[in-house]
């Protein structure tokens, strides 16, 4: 049996593990047998732990999270067309395999120190504290244990190959394979994508009412997972009816398909081009989500927007859509002089208004959100009601939320969830 250093040092594809990670500076304090050192690794794998959630054995569960996330040449290819059986970098990931075994089933007994090995013995039993699922990553945690269980039935270095290249040609590899949304961070060279650990587990059923627009929705994004043509979408209409709720429904519907969500601001149009070069290649169908979407007349990054969408010399590859959610049906602010034809200026102004329209028409399906009547508020106060466990009647439930709706700005479903909620706060 050999050291973790010597271990380590062998690793070539993977050889990322090898730079600045918990393994490899343990791997050398063990080596010096500094105690100090052994230590604070341990404490880091600890954070580690309670950030993804991990249980049981804790280390075969870190191997595995390194495994699951390291982006190299063969990991990328290998979540798109497997693990191909006569390529020459199959040989190389095999011998790394063969390594990670070893690392996966490392024995801590033969640590020096007794005080070490009884650390070590307790994080490969690991009983955790009992934790709420906001409270870590559930996403990573789950793929994660699912396929430390899997590595635990491998045998050799060929078993622990054949399960890991199993895993990125189902889940994919890295934090884009791991997590199901994400947020870009920085501006310009500095710009990446980074994972939302904590997302809302709503499903379309959840929204009462508005079918015809759930299945407009769905229609769409069925057609874009299958890889098949799929439009822009633009949900557009009234605050408060739902329109950011379906997309992160529709997020939770076919995340396991391969969908992911990628949230941006208005103010980071100008990252859209870098964004899209950045996921073009990737396994995954990607929406690229801007909530409330709007501009004002003095406003022109929404530019950057119109030649991603359709415009630009580059084709927006087939893993992309744009869906965003506005009050405005036209995103873009007009006037009445936009429209007015009694000036001499005629031309100018038919431009200008064409300039304006450009952009909405762009997205290929336009969905309408309206307020509900005051017969689907009803329906829609008692859904929410009924999903809490409130135990007023259904006459009760109208009546309170009729009072509400006329101090809080009307019929809506965000004032009939609020309604709810304060039901709920006083009970």
């Amino acid at each position: 049996m050999g050291t973790l250093s010597e271990y380590t040092k062998a690793i070539v594809m993977y050889h990322h593990v090898s730079e600045k990670t918990i393994l490899i500076d343990l791997a050398n304090y063990l080596d010096d047998n500094d105690v100090n050192g052994i230590t604070k690794e341990i404490h880091k794998l600890l954070e580690l732990a309670t950030r993804y959630g991990f249980k049981d054995n804790l280390w075969k569960s870190y191997v595995t999270f390194l495994l699951a996330l390291d982006e190299n040449p063969f990991s990328v290819l290998c979540e798109i067309v497997g693990a191909a059986d006569d390529a020459s970098a199959n040989i190389i990931v095999k011998k790394d395999m063969d390594i990670f075994y070893r690392i996966f089933n490392y024995d801590f007994s033969t640590v020096e120190d007794e005080s070490l090995r009884e650390y070590f013995s307790i994080l490969c039993n690991y009983k955790s504290m009992h934790k709420d699922v906001n409270t870590f990553n559930k996403s990573v945690s789950d793929k994660v244990y699912f396929l430390m269980k899997e590595l635990e039935n491998a045998t050799d270095g060929g078993a622990f190959f054949d399960t890991v290249t199993a895993f990125y040609k189902k889940y994919g590899v890295g934090k884009l394979g791991l997590n199901k949304a994400f947020r870009v961070v920085g501006e310009g060279q500095s710009s990446q994508i980074e994972a939302i650990t904590h997302t809302s587990d709503v499903k379309l059923d959840d929204l009462i009412g508005y079918e015809i627009q759930k299945e407009k929705l769905v229609e769409n994004t069925e057609a874009f997972v299958l890889g098949k043509p799929a439009n822009n979408c633009l949900l557009f209409g009234d605050a408060g009816t739902g329109k950011s709720t379906c997309i992160k429904a529709i997020l939770n519907m076919y995340y396991d398909r391969g969908l992911r969500l990628i949230e941006l601001y208005k103010h980071q149009l100008k990252e859209l081009p870098k964004l899209v070069q950045t996921v073009k290649n990737r396994n995954y169908r990607f929406i690229i989500y801007m909530d409330d979407l709007s501009f004002e007349e003095f406003e022109t990054d929404y530019k950057y927007l119109k030649a991603v969408i359709e415009g630009g010399m580059e084709v927006r590859p087939d893993n992309v859509l744009i869906y965003a959610t506005s009050n405005r049906r036209h995103l873009i602010r007009e006037t009445w002089s936009d429209r007015s034809d009694m000036s001499d200026d005629e031309l100018h102004r038919s431009d200008t208004m064409q300039e304006k329209l450009s952009l909405s028409a762009r997205f290929g399906v336009s969905i309408n959100f309206d307020k509900p009547q005051k017969k689907l508020f009803d329906d829609i106060v008692i859904g929410i009601a009924r999903q809490e466990n409130v135990s007023l009647t259904d006459e009760e439930l109208i009546a309170g939320a009729n009072v509400w709706a006329l101090r809080n700005g009307g019929y809506s479903g965000r004032i009939a969830r609020q309604y709810v909620t304060n039901l709920l706060s006083q009970q």
